[in-house]
Formats: C-alpha cells, sequence, structure tokens
C-alpha cells in the first residue's frame, strides 16, 4: 500500500504549440464503487482504504524514481495523480492526505486528477486551495492549476445509461459547470465505440459528438480511449452481438473527426493500441502518425498500406 502501482514520464501538449514533460503516477488505493461494464481498472486496488499517509508515500517514492527532486521548483512540468476510481472518494484518498499531496506537487504547473462526475464538490475546492497555499510557503507566485479529468464516455444517453457508470449527460454538465465556476481546468474522457453502440461510422459519429459535448460543458482537453475487451461484461456482450473492439480505421477516424472540431486539445489513448491492428506492416506507421497528432495538434495525411489498402479494394 506504500507504492504505486506504477509510475512513468510522458510528454502532452502544453495548449501553447510545444510540449510538456510530466511525469505520471498510478496510486495504490481502494476500488472504485461503480462498477462499469467496460472498466477493467479495479485489477490494480486493494480491498480497503489505505492507511493515511500512504498516499503521500507513494508519491514521494514516484517522483524519487523518476528524478523529480522534492520539494519540485519548476513551471514547466505538470504531474498527473491517477488511482483506478476517483481522488475525491475519501475511500479512496483519504482528505487526511490531501495537504500532505498538495506540499508534494504544489511546485509542479498542472495538477491532474480523475473523478467520478458525482465526487465533484467542495472537496474539489477544498483540495485545489491547498494546493495554492502550498505553492505560496514555497515560494511566491501562483499555485498549480488543478484540473479534473472526468469520463464522459459518450454522448449517447441510451448507451450511457447501459454501461452502469450511474451518471447522465445532465450530471456530467452539471459537473463541469461547478469546475467552471471555480476555475479548475476539466479533461474528459470519451471511449470510442462502446458496448451497444453500432460499429464503424455511426461509432466515429458518436465519438465526435462527444468530443463535440465536452467542449460544449468547458473541458480543456479530451482523450479518445478504444473500447478495450478487458472485461467479463465486454467478453459476454461480444458473444451476444452487442460489443465489437473498434478497428484502428475506426480510431482513426475519429481523432480526425473530434479535431477537425477545432475546440480545444484533442488526444488519443495509444496504451496497447496493436490490438486493434489488423495489419502488423502498416500498424507502427499508423501509431506513429497518431503520435505525432497527439504532440503537434494537426491533423496529418493517412499512412497509404500497400498490403491491406489492396486486400480492401480487392474486397470491394
Amino acid at each position: 500500500m506504500f507504492r504505486p502501482v506504477g509510475f512513468f514520464v510522458e510528454d502532452e501538449p502544453d495548449g501553447a504549440g510545444s510540449a510538456a514533460k510530466g511525469a505520471v503516477v498510478l496510486l495504490t488505493n481502494r476500488r472504485c464503487p461503480w462498477k462499469c461494464i467496460y472498466c477493467d481498472l479495479w485489477k490494480n486496488t486493494v480491498s480497503k482504504t489505505v492507511p493515511a499517509g500512504a498516499i503521500v508515500r507513494q508519491i514521494e517514492y514516484a517522483l524519487e524514481q523518476l528524478n523529480f527532486r522534492l520539494p519540485i521548483e519548476t513551471t514547466s512540468s505538470w504531474i498527473k495523480l491517477y488511482n483506478s476510481g476517483s481522488f475525491f472518494d475519501p475511500r479512496a484518498i483519504p482528505p487526511s492526505d490531501y495537504r500532505g499531496i498538495a506540499g508534494r506537487v504544489c511546485g509542479f504547473r498542472r495538477v491532474i486528477v480523475e473523478s467520478h462526475p458525482a465526487l465533484v464538490g467542495e472537496s474539489t475546492v477544498h483540495f485545489r486551495n491547498l494546493l495554492a497555499e502550498a505553492a505560496e510557503k514555497m515560494h511566491p507566485t501562483a499555485g498549480p492549476v488543478l484540473e479534473v479529468a472526468m469520463g464522459l464516455e459518450t454522448a449517447n444517453e441510451d448507451v450511457l445509461v447501459r454501461l452502469n457508470k450511474k451518471m447522465s449527460l445532465r450530471d456530467f454538465a452539471a459537473a463541469a459547470a461547478f469546475l467552471c465556476k471555480h476555475n479548475i481546468s476539466i479533461r474528459a474522457f470519451v471511449l470510442v465505440q462502446p458496448p451497444y453502440e453500432k460499429e464503424g461510422t455511426a461509432a466515429v459519429s458518436w465519438a465526435v459528438a462527444s468530443v463535440k459535448f465536452a467542449f460544449d460543458c468547458g473541458a480543456r482537453v479530451v482523450t479518445l480511449i478504444p473500447t478495450r475487451p478487458g472485461t467479463n461484461a465486454l467478453q459476454m456482450l461480444a458473444r451476444q452481438g452487442k460489443y465489437a473492439p473498434p478497428t484502428l480505421a475506426t480510431l482513426e477516424a475519429a481523432m480526425d473527426g473530434a479535431m477537425a472540431l477545432k475546440r480545444g486539445l484533442v488526444m488519443t489513448d495509444l496504451w496497447d493500441l496493436e490490438q486493434f491492428a489488423a495489419c502488423p506492416a502498416c500498424f507502427p506507421d499508423r501509431r506513429g502518425r497518431l503520435e505525432r497528432m497527439n504532440l503537434g495538434q494537426s491533423i496529418l495525411p493517412r499512412v497509404i498500406c500497400n498490403i491491406c489498402d489492396k486486400r480492401r479494394c480487392d474486397n470491394q
């Protein structure tokens, strides 16, 4: 309980035309109380609330291993504290740890945490204030920007209600409005081709519509996540013909359409992307294209493959 699940450094567009380098810490904590049918993050959780101080020690350990010397005194980096659930779930992250956490990360330019929209509230504002207080004690500069990442999943209300997230579009919009009111930045996650959604063109249209909805609610950045077949529920739905993983082409089309909106930062989650590719010959180039689009925030020409594109033409 005193070591995080994982930690690494990654680059991300900063919204000003360049990339920011940041630390990502995957915290060990209690399982999320929501059991969404598409989510398998519960595999990395524990059965009970971690002891007071454990989260602070996890962050210290990760930053030491990543060579971020404490206290952090930089305005060029950000940090993600992801915890397989909600940062503002008191059974996952003890509120008594908020002040200690703030003291460890207040030197970063941006602090990003995850939360279910239902848990966004006064505890969110309290943590933001603690970040500002800790930063002021360290050096007389503005505190870091707090950014809350929330899973919108889809703007298709008929599908959303079936995902067991126990959230409506109105709930998401209300949480986003609260964050905007308190000058807290918003990040949203959108699933590409979730269960109960039609494949291909329809899935692309809904993904783009979902990104638009998130930006309408004030999101600064939206991440597209291909719906991975990692849960028993999804495997059962796949056998029933109610779910199929998106193809790489579907994900590419969703990224192109979302970026064409020109409403904010759009990224594609590239973790374990190979499972969605049917052609190993062109996959490295296609992954590289999406990675460059993530960092450059511009639509690049599609990769032409002499193998799978020819096969597609032959089958028409």
